[in-house]
């Protein structure tokens, strides 16, 4: 297990592109941090930094107090888990699982050990002679899970590993990650675009957002108290709903934001603003309901039981839970 400390890092590619500016954050030894941010945000670079596959323009990476910024990545002690696999075609399962220890010179008789331990705990022991275009892409994905704990690295590091799987798989190696964290109690730093994703894995979310950390914390604190627009519409769906704060009369000027939960569709009169709904979208558990307010530009979301009978065109009093309020300075 590891600490890892990002100390003021920036990285600018030829051209003079940021693609990450001047991030500080520590890690503790055991936590799940997963870094999140639309495309381009610099989640993959700064990973991508710790990983040692990129070199920092300034600043320090810290492993466990090690100064580790010009360490290259086999020096480092990680374990990386790709999007796109990287398994070795021409070897086995067993082959491709047991590579990373043989090359450390482990021991023949540990190596067989740990390799059965993990493919057991994994369930693919059944796989372990096969060739990788042999298996499926949720097999393919638990044998790349599988060659990084073997190694049993003081951190793993995860770029995107869940995008090339279909949603059922996705459902379930997103468990396996999770529950592998609570058995391990290892270091994970975990990258995604995916904000669902994010918030149901990690102990710590760190949004970036244009090669810089917008707000770090606890999912939970985030959702409920985000710092600015960006993350409140970033984070939850349907987005968070923004209009002028002028539309309430609050005492501070800007923009208000409310979540679509936080909405209650009344009679017309009977809530904050007046709104027609222009359209209905059946979810399944719930509608979301697409609405514009009266006398302004401004549209609004909210979410209603899939029960509830609503039609386009209807005119309803919208009532906005004052407690869930948001109120920014600025977009």
């Amino acid at each position: 297990m590891a600490t890892i400390t990002i100390d003021r890092v920036s990285r600018v590619f030829p051209g003079g592109h940021a693609g990450v500016r001047d991030v500080s954050l520590e890690i503790a030894d055991g936590e799940f941090v997963v870094l999140v941010g639309p495309s381009g945000s610099g989640k993959s670079t700064l990973l991508r930094l710790i990983a040692g596959l990129e070199s920092p323009t300034s600043g320090r990476i810290l492993i466990d107090g090690r100064d580790v910024t010009t360490v290259p990545p086999q020096e480092r002690d990680l374990a990386m888990v790709f999007q796109s696999y990287a398994l070795y075609p021409h070897k086995t399962v067993r082959e491709n699982l047991a590579f990373g220890l043989r090359v450390r010179k482990v021991p023949t008789a540990d190596v067989a050990t740990r390799v059965a331990r993990v493919a057991d705990s994994l369930q693919i022991g059944a796989l372990l002679d096969r060739r990788p275009s042999q298996l499926s892409g949720g097999q393919r994905q638990r044998v790349a899970l599988g060659r990084a704990i073997v190694r049993e690295p003081k951190a793993f590091l995860f770029d995107e590993p869940l995008s090339n799987l279909d949603p059922g798989l996705r459902l379930d190696t997103r468990a396996e990650i999770a529950l592998l964290h609570r058995r391990l109690a290892t270091t994970m730093i975990y990258v995604t675009h995916d904000q669902e994703e994010a918030m149901k894995l990690a102990q710590r979310l760190v949004i970036l957002r244009d090669g810089r950390i917008e707000q770090d914390g606890p999912p939970a604190e985030i959702y409920r108290r985000p710092t600015s627009v960006f993350v409140g519409r970033f984070l939850g769906s349907p987005p968070m709903n923004v209009f002028a704060a002028s539309l309430l009369d609050p005492s501070r000027t800007g923009v208000v934001g409310v979540r679509p939960h936080d909405v209650t569709l009344t009679d017309p009169g009977g809530g904050n603003l007046d709104a027609t709904v222009e359209l209905v979208e059946a979810t399944g558990s719930e509608q979301h309901v697409h609405l514009r307010l009266e006398g302004a530009e401004a549209r609004v979301i909210g979410v209603v039981a899939a029960d509830r009978e609503i039609r386009v065109g209807e005119r309803v009093g919208l009532r906005l839970r004052a407690d869930r309020i948001h109120v920014f300075d600025e977009l």
